[in-house]
């Protein structure tokens, strides 16, 4: 029986029959929606969030990579419906798990939304049904969570139901790599779950890679971002550890990246952000606690790029005193809060750790990001100022925190007061006034 079940199911994806629905539409679960639509599938999504849906359901798109018209196209022909009834999945043949895996204010991984799921997904479907968990998690968590419901509900996994883990892939704002391009990696429960996934994936890709199982491919995705948190937080204190020696680390890095061997270039910053890179090496740091291991080098890892934005305004302080100001009552202007260039994301920004470290000592604090008119902050929302020459002027200091390609550096270095820059977006300028302080290069360096 279990052989027809695959059979039928992989005939559905050759003639692309079978109907797939995505729990979760935001930056995993769109783009992934778009790009089954477009291999020719008829996608329900679903979401709990009646914004989202109105939005999507008028054709706009609210996630930086995937265009209004790709959403709208397919809302036009069919092809995709939102809705935030979660009996939208009930006829779906392979449903994809997208939701929010945030850690709790313990650094403990928060389940609820995969719980809340999974509770929908036996609630609405019947057997035969293919389920993929793309949430970043921790290891076990396909087979002890997603598996284990399956099983108390009397499903027989790999017979009745199929299982795996597939982890997203997804870098906002990356113009070469996105979600139609990027290979997939796939561990089912059983062979015939891995087997399903990988024919699943391969209708809009050309690479899929097959591991031996979901805690597997669980792994792959945190190491690959545990591996970006490590060496960020390597070249965040080589950068602290400069400043101190009076050499630039900017010039450190260019230098060693001429080595055609052994070196790959990281850069330093006010901080991570991002979904992934501050909160996926704590899922293992936690799993790893509840088998009696700690894992040092992660949490010291996170540690250091915890302390950045507090490094950044110990900087800024340093530089507004050797101009003889000082950072209580001084205007400041952050120029980006979205966590990376040319994105509209603000998930675990550093510049939002920075703006309240500086209001906390006092600052008057104004931003601008072009890529972020409104930004919720606290119970409220403040507006982004409009980039001007007076509003330069009137600024006791700027600080560079996201280096978006639409400013105009030289521009800014004209009519600023002074500057903070934590990206080395104003290098090879000149600045014989001694204006622009750079993290990651002392007083020394910089006059």
């Amino acid at each position: 029986m279990s052989n027809q079940k695959v059979n039928a199911l992989l005939k559905k994806l050759e003639s692309r029959s079978a109907r797939i629905g995505i729990i979760g539409l935001g930056y995993v679960g769109l783009p992934l929606a778009i790009e089954f639509c477009q291999a020719g599938f008829f996608v329900d999504g679903y979401d709990v969030s009646e914004k989202k849906v109105e939005l999507l359901s008028r054709g706009e798109s609210d996630v930086d990579d995937v265009p209004s018209e790709a959403v709208r196209k397919n809302i036009d022909k069919g092809t995709f419906l939102p809705s935030t009834d979660p009996a939208i999945i009930s006829n779906d043949d392979i449903i994809l798990i997208c939701v929010p895996t945030p850690l709790s204010r313990f650094k403990e991984p928060d389940m609820s939304y995969i719980e809340d799921a999974m509770g929908k997904i036996l609630a609405h479907i019947g057997d035969g049904v293919l389920v993929i968990l793309e949430s970043t998690t921790y290891p076990g968590t396909t087979q002890e969570l997603i598996g284990q419901k399956f099983l108390d509900a009397g499903f027989k996994i790999g017979e009745d139901v199929f299982v795996a883990f597939s982890p997203e892939r997804v870098d906002p704002g990356n113009p070469r790599y996105h979600t139609g391009n990027t290979p997939k990696v796939v561990g089912g429960i059983t062979q015939d779950c891995t087997n399903i996934a990988c024919a699943l994936y391969l209708t809009f890709l050309d690479k899929v890679i097959p591991v031996s199982s979901p805690a597997t491919a669980e792994m792959v995705k945190l190491l690959e971002n545990t591996f970006r948190s490590v060496n960020i937080a390597l070249v965040n204190e080589m950068a602290m550890i400069c400043e101190r020696l009076g050499v630039d680390v900017w010039e450190v890095i260019e230098a060693a990246s001429t080595k055609p061997f052994g070196f790959m270039p990281f850069y330093p910053g006010p901080g991570v952000g991002g979904h992934c890179i501050p909160i996926d090496p704590h899922y293992l740091a936690w799993k790893l606690k509840s088998l009696n291991f700690y894992a040092h080098f992660i949490e010291l890892a996170g540690e250091v790029n915890y302390c950045m934005p507090s490094f950044v305004v110990q900087g800024v302080v340093k530089h507004l005193n050797r101009h003889n100001k000082q950072l209580n009552g001084s205007s400041v202007l952050i120029l980006g809060v979205a966590y990376k260039p040319d994105i509209s994301d603000v998930r675990e920004s550093p510049a939002l750790q920075v703006m309240k470290s500086l209001i906390h000592w006092g600052a008057n604090i104004i931003y601008n990001d072009p890529y972020i008119p409104i930004l919720r902050w606290g119970d409220g929302e403040i507006q982004s100022a409009e980039l001007s020459e007076e509003l330069l002027k009137s600024t006791d200091i700027v600080i560079l925190i996201t280096d978006h390609s639409e400013y105009d550096y030289e521009w800014i270095l004209e009519n600023a007061n002074l500057i903070y820059d934590t990206r080395n977006g104003f290098a090879g300028l000149d600045d014989p006034e001694g204006k622009i302080a750079r993290l990651g290069a002392s007083s020394q360096t910089q006059e």
